[in-house]
């Protein structure tokens, strides 16, 4: 039972970051395998997508162990919610609270902010604008960029990639844009 009181706590970045670390060498000695979980989505496409499409003519086969990779996040994230919440608020920076109070942003007992993310905020220009934009921003940004996030900032970093410098500090510059500027943009609308 202290096993599952320890599990449920938030475990500290000196642990987590070189777990997630330490994932690069062991994937590279398990055969040469590349982390990283927007390829995923080209997998699976070229699973089920019949078709001519020069994009999906691949052995999508060899792969199939991302295709588990990315079910086992879908698992761990449901496993998580369902039986690992340890109930607690999550605890928002007072500063934080107040930013986004100025947004009519007053839930903060989910992860994300509810008033933005339900089915009747989709059906507003604002959830629109969240929802479709900027899921096809991020598509476009992943294939343009040649990977996600994690694949460039994780595995490409520790190969020493210079594309995946290049395409890390353009997510962090992306990222510090659209939390400071065009998110309270989009809050205000």
């Amino acid at each position: 039972m202290q096993f599952m009181e320890w599990i449920k706590q938030p475990w500290p970045w000196y642990v987590a970051g070189p777990l997630i670390g330490l994932l690069v060498p062991l994937l590279l000695i398990m055969g040469n395998k590349s982390f990283g979980v927007s390829s995923s989505l080209r997998h699976i496409c070229a699973a089920v997508i019949p078709g001519n499409i020069p994009f999906f003519k691949y052995n999508w086969r060899k792969e199939t162990w991302n295709l588990f990779f990315v079910t086992g996040i879908l698992l761990g994230a449901i496993i998580a919610t369902q039986w690992l919440n340890n109930g607690k608020p999550i605890v928002v920076n007072p500063k934080l609270m107040n930013e986004l109070q100025q947004y009519n942003i007053h839930n903060y007992a989910s992860i994300v902010p509810v008033d933005l993310f339900n089915w009747p905020a989709l059906l507003t220009l604002r959830g629109f604008i969240l929802l479709v934009f900027g899921g096809f921003l991020v598509g476009f940004g992943t294939r343009y960029a040649g990977g996600c996030t994690s694949g460039h900032a994780i595995m490409g970093l520790s190969n020493l990639q210079w594309p995946s410098l290049v395409a890390t500090c353009c997510f962090m510059i992306g990222g510090f844009i659209t939390a400071n500027l065009i998110l309270p943009a989009i809050l205000n609308l």
